[in-house]
């Protein structure tokens, strides 16, 4: 038994309690807005982010975030990207030997920095897990199998992190590429917002499964190029994930682009939204990383147009289809 801080009571931070409550584990749960802790006190649901999940009555809420933080065993990092550096400004201390577990998937605009690097800033890199993967909210909280991979630079926190989550429909595994397994997270969500763009234009299966493949080929070249290992990228954090978020309704990257390729504006599209997109974010970082290393990501590109140059999405699709003929090559 150990006893976890989940900062954030989104769909993720909510599923995840409920798996290490399940776990027999001591699991106090933050958010920002203070009415979500009351209905999950009180009702023992969370209707804002994930209505049809009961939460465990051994989940217990914590309104004051600095005190939530002291004394946890492990810190579950489970606010959208933007949103850690902000966070982390408001916990004055936490116990020396926290495990701090990140689930967000994002990319900081200002800096360019991982969620991992953010925390490392300010904690020991040997204590930073990042836990990735095909891993639906909505799905988990449903108990239906899932499985994830977390990645750190010490072997012994992701096997603790591994061993506190593990349960018969949520199977974790380790690994060592903290890079890879977080840029698989992140890029994604690029991706996802781009498969969006296929569907809302009429594409087909045939377009989806292209978008895809060549999605993961620019999440991987792009990954090595700032330092992960290929093969990563063909692990869950990686075409797993893109599989998941580029096909599922529950994707609410994808709807993103769905809703502007049929017209909306990403101001409209965003405002008629609960949760967080973080591609709209992760695009512009991606953006901005390929530039800046010189690698060629034409759909990324196509985003970024398509998101924040009021790019036509019908011509985006159009230019991707009708560029230089080429050898496909995944260098």
């Amino acid at each position: 038994m150990a006893r976890f801080g989940i900062i954030g009571a989104g769909s993720w931070g909510t599923a995840l309690a409920g798996i290490l409550a399940s776990n027999g584990h001591v699991v106090k749960l933050w958010a920002r807005d203070s009415s979500v802790l009351e209905e999950i006190s009180d009702k023992r649901v969370n209707s804002k982010y994930l209505p049809h999940f009961r939460v465990p009555s051994e989940v217990l809420v914590q309104s004051d975030l600095p005190k939530m933080a002291r004394g946890q065993d492990g810190l579950i990092m489970a606010v959208p990207s933007h949103a850690v550096r902000h966070v982390l400004d408001c916990i004055p201390s936490v116990d020396p030997r926290a495990v701090f577990v990140s689930v967000a998937k994002g990319i900081e605009n200002e800096t360019l920095l991982r969620v991992s690097q953010i925390l490392a800033e300010r904690f020991d890199e040997n204590q930073i897990a990042v836990l990735s993967g095909p891993s639906h909210a909505e799905e988990v909280s449903r108990q239906i199998p899932t499985l994830v991979v977390c990645a750190s630079k010490s072997h012994e926190t992701a096997t603790w992190v591994q061993n506190a989550f593990m349960a018969s429909t949520f199977r974790v595994y380790t690994h060592h590429d903290v890079v890879g397994v977080e840029l698989g997270g992140a890029l994604k969500n690029v991706a996802a917002f781009a498969s969006g763009v296929v569907d809302g234009v009429g594409g087909g299966d045939n377009t989806k499964a292209a978008l895809i493949t060549r999605a993961l080929v620019e999440i991987t070249r792009l990954g090595v190029r700032l330092g992960a290992e290929p093969r990563t990228f063909s692990g869950l954090s990686g075409m797993g994930d893109l599989i998941v978020t580029c096909m599922s309704k529950h994707s609410r990257n994808r709807h993103l682009g769905e809703e502007i390729a049929r017209g909306k504006t990403l101001d409209e599209a965003l405002a008629a939204m609960v949760m967080v997109a973080e591609s709209v974010k992760t695009t512009r970082s991606a953006y901005d990383l390929a530039g800046q290393h010189g690698v060629e990501v034409p759909i990324i590109e196509e985003s970024y147009k398509v998101l924040f140059e009021n790019k036509n999405p019908r011509k985006a699709v159009f230019e991707l289809m009708t560029r230089a003929a080429k050898v496909e090559d995944w260098g």
